[in-house]
């Protein structure tokens, strides 16, 4: 078992999610009051879902080549995938989030306005609560799609071990070197936590069928 590579990959997932998910509130929110340029935002930040990931890794090799963030190159290291794991995750932190928004009902925050509320206390004190099932299937799914991503990774960061050898490139290169055991101990692992990871994006985080949600009568 490659713990360095696992080791790696929860290290990327994990700082993915920590920058990704408030982010992912804000961008929500802010989608709530775009206009006619709605559907065209939306559908720039869905790309990553539709585009191969060599697509967007090539287009991330081509514009971080010979540049650096604080000095440090973007190509073939941890602040490069990170990076590109920021703009990938995109679709997966913001649409829950945003549909958890949407829910709310209208007349909710017309209240939080009679009651004498600014945006950011009707936010902070009405809304966020209200989202918390979108911010936790956003999370999940945000942290599964990080530990298996491959294409991406490979092309941004390579395979450099304790850098940017992440579990999935190490299940390739196993593949690659006729480790049939190392790479089924590892696809099994990754398996087992996307797994656990959908069960409770799709499972508990659901509104069971005697609730109902949020702005519904």
């Amino acid at each position: 078992m490659d713990l360095d590579s696992i080791y790696l990959s929860l290290k990327l997932a994990l700082w993915t999610l920590a920058i990704m998910i408030p982010l992912g509130v804000w961008c929500a929110y802010q989608l709530l009051n775009t206009g006619s340029m709605k559907a065209w935002l939306e559908a720039g930040l869905a790309l990553p879902l539709v585009l191969p990931p060599t697509v967007l890794g090539y287009y991330f090799l081509l514009g971080f080549s010979g540049k650096t963030f604080f000095g440090v190159p973007l190509v073939f290291s941890f602040t490069g995938i990170l990076i590109a794991s920021l703009i990938v995750n995109l679709p997966f932190a913001i649409q829950p989030i945003q549909r958890a928004f949407e829910a709310i009902d209208p007349q909710i925050r017309e209240a939080a306005k009679v009651c004498g509320l600014s945006p950011w206390q009707a936010f902070r004190f009405i809304e966020l609560p209200l989202i918390w099932r979108g911010i936790l299937s956003a999370s999940a799914l945000t942290f599964a799609h990080t530990l298996g991503e491959f294409g991406v990774v490979l092309m941004v960061g390579g395979a450099i071990p304790g850098e940017t050898k992440t579990a999935s490139i190490a299940i390739y290169d196993r593949v690659q070197s006729l480790d049939s055991t190392g790479a089924g101990k590892l696809s099994l692992l990754l398996l087992g936590i996307s797994l656990i990871a959908i069960a409770l994006s799709y499972g508990v985080f659901r509104p069971r069928n005697g609730q109902k949600r949020s702005g519904e009568r």
